[in-house]
C-alpha cells in the first residue's frame, strides 16, 4: 500500500516536472525579462505584449492539460479510501509511466534540436511515435534522418511518422 510520504513525493514530483516543463518551453526573452526584472516602474500598470503562439506551443499545451487530466484521475484512485490495493498499485504505476513517458519526449525533442537545429513536438503512444517539426522546408531526406536518428534509440521497431508544419 502507498504510505502518504510516497503520496506527497509523487504529488510534488508531478509539480516540479510541470513547473520544469513551463521553463523549458518559456521564451528566451520572456526568461531574461524575468530575470532581469527590476522594480523601476512606478507605474500602477504593466504592459503586456501579447504574441500568437506557434503550433508547437499550442500542441505541448494541449497535450500538457491531457497529461494533467490524466494525473488528477489516478492520483485520486490513489487517495480513494474505496479503492483496493491493487488498482492503487496499478494507479501508482501508470502514473510512473506518464513521466516516464512524457521524460522521453523530451529528450527526443531535445536531440532533434541538437542534432537537426529544429524546434520539434514528439507525442508517444506505446509503439507510435508522432513528431511534429517546426519548418518551412518539407524535406523528405530531414525527415527520414529524424526517423533514423528516433529509431535508433529503441531496440523494437517504433511507427515513427514525422509531419512540418510552420
Amino acid at each position: 500500500m502507498i504510505n502518504k510520504q510516497g503520496l506527497w513525493f509523487v504529488t510534488l514530483f508531478s509539480l516540479i516536472l510541470v513547473l520544469g516543463i513551463y521553463y523549458v518551453t518559456m521564451s528566451d526573452d520572456a526568461l531574461s525579462s524575468i530575470l532581469n526584472n527590476t522594480t523601476n516602474d512606478n507605474s500602477e500598470y504593466a504592459n503586456v505584449n501579447v504574441e500568437e503562439s506557434s503550433i508547437l506551443v499550442a500542441l505541448k499545451v494541449n497535450d500538457e492539460e491531457e497529461l494533467l487530466k490524466a494525473m488528477n484521475e489516478l492520483q485520486t484512485i490513489l487517495l480513494d479510501d474505496t479503492a483496493t490495493l491493487e488498482e492503487k498499485n496499478d494507479a501508482y504505476d501508470e502514473l510512473m509511466a506518464l513521466n516516464a513517458n512524457k521524460g522521453k519526449e523530451e529528450e527526443l525533442e531535445k536531440k532533434i534540436k541538437s542534432e537537426f537545429q529544429l524546434n520539434s513536438f514528439v507525442k508517444i503512444q506505446n509503439d507510435q511515435i508522432s513528431i511534429v517539426v517546426e519548418s518551412n522546408d518539407h524535406n523528405v531526406n530531414v525527415a527520414n534522418n529524424i526517423i533514423r536518428s528516433i529509431q535508433s534509440m529503441y531496440p523494437k521497431k517504433m511507427y515513427i511518422t514525422v509531419k512540418f508544419q510552420k
